[in-house]
């Protein structure tokens, strides 16, 4: 539900509406012609999603960067649903090329339930440890064959040197307006914690507004198009943009890492944070003002455990 991917900003977005997703409904998928069809409440960026129906659920991807991605959940999502403790998505059919739309989309069955962005939460470190127990049986899912960290998922899961460029620049950027000395200590201690273990699972994009919550708690866990198999460092990132305090120990202790993880989440969690800080274009006040926030609760959580 994020933006993903590096300061360059695409240039390949199509206009994608709900007179588009009826056309290629009724070309391809004529079973489904009579379903209504209407945009989500909260929409991606990545995706442009539709409900079809009540029941059924339609994604397009906004851009070619974003649609290496369909195919891959198509595929693999249906493999790693038997192995977790929430439901994620099912896909139902695959969509081609056509009426001017240029690639590959798809229909997935609709998950009930808010994001966690716009949800309220009965109990903060409950939905911490559920959260937890859920990417720990994600890891512990076999990974042969996986897909590994490549331009399908921005190279999450794979060394963070990737966006050594991004972050320099950014702390550069941002030299005099936060503690860039304890920014580059933490960004540093990232690129020296290397992984070491056999590939696993991971999500990519632990994000409140990919986590939905029922009843006041964590119903279902969505949007895998940047999951992959490879370090699973970038997963952690909700621990500092979503949770704090008592909620944050407790997802620390329901999914044992050792340090080094937790240094390079520090890291993937920084860079974030940092170009966006650093007002990279396309973003706007209040993602600043986040960001600024989340940098901070990161050079905290270093100082303090580092």
């Amino acid at each position: 539900m994020q933006r993903q991917g590096s300061m360059a900003a695409s240039s390949d977005k199509i206009e994608i509406d709900v007179s588009l997703v009826r056309r290629l409904i009724a070309k391809q998928f004529p079973q489904w012609t009579d379903l209504p069809v209407r945009p989500v409440r909260h929409g991606g960026w990545d995706n442009r999603t539709f409900h079809l129906g009540d029941d059924l659920a339609v994604r397009l991807p906004s851009a070619a960067s974003y649609a290496l991605q369909v195919e891959k959940e198509q595929r693999w999502l249906p493999r790693l649903a038997p192995h977790l403790p929430l439901p994620i998505p099912a896909p139902m059919a695959m969509g081609r090329p056509g009426e001017g739309y240029p690639w590959h989309w798809s229909i997935y069955q609709w998950r009930k339930g808010e994001i966690a962005t716009h949800a309220p939460i009965t109990d903060r470190s409950v939905f911490a440890v559920a959260l937890a127990e859920f990417l720990a049986a994600l890891q512990a899912t076999n990974a042969d064959g996986g897909p590994l960290p490549g331009q399908h998922n921005f190279f999450r899961g794979g060394p963070l040197t990737v966006y050594e460029h991004e972050t320099r620049w950014a702390l550069a950027a941002l030299e005099g307006r936060i503690d860039t000395d304890l920014a580059r200590s933490v960004w540093d201690a990232a690129l020296a914690a290397k992984w070491m273990g056999e590939p696993v699972w991971f999500h990519g994009d632990v994000s409140s507004g990919n986590l939905l919550v029922e009843n006041g708690r964590l119903g279902a866990v969505i949007d895998f198009g940047t999951s992959g198999v490879g370090d699973p460092a970038c997963d952690l990132s909700i621990a500092w943009t979503m949770f704090d305090g008592e909620s944050r120990e407790a997802f620390r202790e329901a999914l044992p890492l050792d340090r080094g993880t937790w240094a390079r989440g520090r890291g993937w969690t920084l860079w974030k944070a940092l170009i966006v800080a650093a007002e990279m274009p396309g973003t706007d006040r209040l993602e600043v003002e986040k960001s600024r926030r989340v940098i901070a609760e990161v050079l905290v959580d270093h100082a303090r455990f580092d």
